[in-house]
């Protein structure tokens, strides 16, 4: 090895180190702890940790109703946020030809997005509120009492209505990505699409569809995930009331932590959530590759 070789070998070693050192502090090890940490009784100030086993575990799946219940909560918002995926693709299709005022439209689309989630959260919370709130005063107003409820303190629609406020929030973000990767789409090929006679939903299907389809595999695995780690609306505006009704799966792990002093039961949560998640990217990039080669033999 020539003494530039090694300079270069050297150079990239001093690169890697950093990251690598910072990788490992801040994500390989907390990651280890926490695995750890799900097979102890622990209460998170004691110096005593105690060795439970998979007792965390069993007592989860088993043993804890409020475990299914939140987990029921977050799949609330992933199958409304995923019925909502066409809706936002239609409209990032309508929004993608040029208008008048398109850049307006698009920015009061986005503006949700980039709105702090707490203030969100606590404008939401007063406008369902049963008293003085604006939803039921503009349902008396046009004169539909007969729909006025307790929004957030009724078990049967809480979720519901906490994931229309995650919608409201979200929607634009998504309308947007959707822009991105329609606004990659080819012009000729669109044109050519046109003067050969094919409608929008042929263009959509078999043009724009299969071009972003990376940004859909992206969408879907946002969604997931955030579904699977909703938070800051439900803690904010109802705490996870009423009686647990709209716990999720983040609020319970944090109680059970902090509330209940058992950093164990937790700890064990948190490696079941990452677990979910994981499973869900390779299940996702299984099914993807699989309906590409698909398409690529049937070419």
């Amino acid at each position: 090895m020539n003494r530039l070789n090694r300079k270069r070998l050297t150079f990239l070693s001093l690169s890697l180190a950093v990251p690598v050192i910072l990788l490992c502090v801040f994500v390989v090890y907390p990651f280890w702890e926490l695995i750890h940490m799900s097979f102890l009784e622990w209460d998170g100030v004691s110096s005593v940790r105690s060795l439970a086993g998979f007792d965390n575990y069993t007592q989860l799946f088993f043993k804890s109703p409020e475990f299914w219940q939140a987990f029921r909560n977050n799949l609330t918002y992933l199958l409304i946020h995923g019925i909502m995926m066409p809706v936002e693709l239609v409209l990032a299709v309508m929004l993608s030809s040029r208008f008048k005022g398109s850049g307006f439209v698009k920015a009061i689309i986005f503006l949700p997005f980039i709105i702090n989630g707490v203030g969100i959260s606590y404008s939401f919370s007063y406008f369902f509120s049963p008293v003085e709130g604006g939803f039921n005063y503009i349902l008396t107003r046009l004169g539909m009492e007969g729909l006025i409820h307790n929004w957030l303190s009724d078990p049967k629609i809480v979720n519901y209505v906490l994931a229309s406020v995650s919608i409201w929030r979200y929607m634009g973000f998504h309308i947007v990505l959707f822009m991105a990767g329609l606004s990659s789409v080819p012009k000729d090929m669109m044109e050519a699409a046109v003067v050969d006679g094919a409608n929008a939903w042929q263009r959509l299907r078999y043009i724009q569809l299969p071009a972003i389809r990376t940004v859909i595999d992206f969408m879907l695995f946002d969604v997931i995930n955030g579904s699977l780690q909703m938070f800051d609306i439900p803690y904010i505006m109802t705490a996870g009331g009423p009686n647990g009704a709209s716990n999720t799966f983040s609020i319970y792990t944090i109680d059970t932590a902090f509330k209940y002093n058992n950093f164990g039961m937790a700890s064990s949560m948190a490696v079941i959530m990452i677990f979910m998640i994981v499973c869900v990217q390779i299940a996702q990039r299984f099914i993807t590759n699989r309906l590409r080669r698909r398409e690529q033999h049937g070419a």
